[in-house]
């Protein structure tokens, strides 16, 4: 038997990554920290998904191991994908805090988003794309996703 259990990243400001993932829904479900590792797991869930589906948050003291330079994002990750309730709303949710969404959801269905470090989450509407909205339907891509 195989059961899936959470994908990892990497984060250099836990807070900001935390707040990020708020505003798409999850929430924090538990954290582990180690003195001797010099470093914190933080686990994030959906309500409900929690031991199900979870996004690991590692956040090293301090990060690349002491180096002090910044995590670079490798395109082989890809991106991490959450179902969301409404796609319009939680864009909104990504824009009113003052970040970006790189990728609008112009069809109803999917957007593009980026965590505090650059990792690229994809929304998906739950149930089938909504009517076209603006400003979505006419918003141009920013950046990469």
């Amino acid at each position: 038997m195989t059961k899936y259990l959470h994908t990892m990243i990497r984060v250099t400001d836990p807070h900001a990554t935390i707040e990020f993932f708020n505003l798409i829904g999850l929430e924090e479900v538990r954290r582990q920290e180690s003195a001797a590792g010099r470093f914190t797991l933080i686990f994030l869930a959906a309500p409900g998904q929690e031991g199900v589906a979870e996004v690991e948050l590692t956040y090293n003291w301090p990060p690349e191991g002491g180096t002090g330079e910044a995590y670079t994002v490798g395109r082989n990750f890809g991106h991490l994908a959450f179902e969301v309730s409404d796609v319009y709303a939680t864009c909104q949710r990504v824009l009113d805090a003052g970040l970006t969404v790189h990728r609008p959801p112009r069809d109803g269905y999917m957007a593009f988003v980026k965590s505090p470090d650059g990792i690229s989450v994809e929304l998906l509407q739950a149930g089938g794309p909504l009517a076209p909205q603006e400003p979505w339907a006419s918003m141009e891509n920013t950046g990469s996703w």
